[in-house]
């Protein structure tokens, strides 16, 4: 059975709604569920998944799509809408909120940056709206078309405004950390980043040897497209240049279109404060080559690296990763040792969070991924990250611990710092007791892992 209910008029953040989605998936007689904004994209996935019924197909954009298959749909859905009269604090004791961007700019006047999560539909016209009023805007939205970008970027360059993003999942900006961050101390050391996981690893390892941050700008993971021109970015190192706090820079991407490459570091080389670049899967002299170096080198120090003894075993390393930049560092780390038939598992990627949390935020859907490598004769070492800081799940270490760790080598890094709420030695810790060798970075758990097959 097949169930679609609409709530019209009724919009609801999304977390909120993929939360209640992995509740009612949870219950018995339900084989699968979605709450989705009836946008026409959103429809898409729903339909993809088997769960648009004719009435879904009526939604609108300003609808609430209530989507369940199974023997007990109706119930579900009728399930669904008393989780979602659940009272959820949704602002901290006292906060004062707003329903519209002048509602909000009433409230807070001397605000100069606003933060854009909707759908990717109406993120584009909301963030011109923002700049449009001298705002410096994170659009966290995804979704967002290339042409929207270039032209919001653009008009920010006019205004001398930071547009970061679309798909900005991670800032740090004057010491407050936005969406998927760490609590890191202030200090001098500037990031520019177009990865929100490689942001968030370089910040940690910083703060973790002993140094600050005074901005951490992302930038969008598309913007040293050749369409897009590194206009973010560009934008981003004037502000860390003219900017008295910041005496060293660090620049984070994965491998950018060749001419925006060269327009880049050509603009690097002319900044007077030392810079590191990180270029990931870009082998050429001076990019440091992984997460770690750069911050090593930003620092002008190594991280501390603890011998963890393990023996050799013959197999595959299946690495299943929160972080997708994480898991892009520790293919290329592979590849560069000229290790290959090894698999390398993106579970942030769209084909496998449609209709459900992103595995930072609920890391069980992980779980069932790394009980099919346990149990694979094929695989010698499992390879996992696990991130914290504000936005991710409370406790993620404890939740990958239901499994049965010790049956194999397990490998895992833990992105985050003392300072954060799960805070990083009590996840080391979980994971130790489990049986994990857990390394000081993404970087030295991959290296651990490939020594073990090698």
């Amino acid at each position: 059975m097949l169930v679609n209910r609409v709530e019209r008029g009724r919009y609801l953040d999304s977390v909120a709604l993929m939360r209640v989605s992995r509740r009612l998936e949870a219950q018995a007689g339900v084989e699968a569920a979605a709450l989705m904004i009836g946008s026409p994209s959103n429809k898409a996935l729903l339909r993809e998944a088997g769960l648009l019924a004719p009435e879904g197909e009526n939604a609108t954009a300003n609808d609430l799509v209530i989507a369940v298959r199974g023997p007990q749909a109706r119930t579900a859905s009728e399930t669904a809408l008393a989780l979602l009269s659940e009272k959820v604090e949704s602002a901290a004791p006292g906060m004062q909120t707003s329903r519209t961007l002048r509602g909000a700019l009433e409230l807070l006047p001397q605000a100069n940056l606003a933060l854009i999560s909707i759908p990717g539909e109406f993120a584009a016209y909301e963030a011109r709206r923002a700049l449009e009023r001298g705002l410096h805007v994170l659009l966290f939205s995804d979704n967002v078309s290339l042409d929207d970008e270039l032209a919001l970027k653009r008009l920010a360059a006019q205004k001398k405004l930071l547009l970061m993003g679309p798909d900005c999942g991670t800032a740090i900006i004057g010491g407050t950390p936005l969406a998927f961050a760490n609590v890191v101390p202030r200090g001098d050391i500037g990031i520019v980043s177009a990865s929100g996981t490689g942001l968030q690893e370089v910040s940690s390892l910083i703060a973790r040897m002993g140094g600050g941050i005074s901005h951490g700008i992302g930038v969008g993971g598309r913007d040293l497209d050749a369409r897009i021109g590194a206009l973010g970015t560009l934008a981003a190192l004037d502000a860390l240049e003219n900017d008295p706090a910041t005496s060293r820079i660090v620049l984070i991407s994965k491998p950018p279109a060749p001419e925006v490459a060269k327009k880049v570091v050509e603009r690097v080389k002319r900044i007077a404060k030392p810079s590191v670049v990180c270029f990931l899967g870009l082998d050429q002299p001076g990019i440091a080559p992984t997460l770690r170096d750069a911050a090593e080198q930003a620092m002008g120090k190594s991280l501390e690296n603890e011998t963890l003894r393990v023996g050799k075993n013959r197999g595959l390393v299946r690495g299943l990763y929160c972080g997708g930049t994480l898991c892009t560092e520790a293919e290329i780390i592979f590849r560069r040792k000229g290790l290959t038939g090894h698999q390398f598992i993106d579970l942030g990627a769209d084909e496998y969070t449609r209709g459900r949390p992103h595995p930072m935020i609920e890391p069980e859907i992980r779980n069932d991924h790394v009980r099919r490598a346990l149990s694979d004769p094929s695989v010698a070492v499992v390879l996992v990250d696990v991130v914290l800081g504000h936005g991710a799940h409370d406790n993620p270490a404890g939740v990958l611990a239901r499994n049965e760790l010790n049956r194999k080598t397990v490998v895992a890094s833990v992105t985050g710092t003392e300072q954060d709420p799960q805070v990083w030695s009590r996840q080391a810790a979980l994971l130790r007791a489990a049986g994990v060798l857990v390394a000081p970075s993404n970087a030295h758990a991959a290296e651990l892992a490939a020594s073990v097959i090698s």
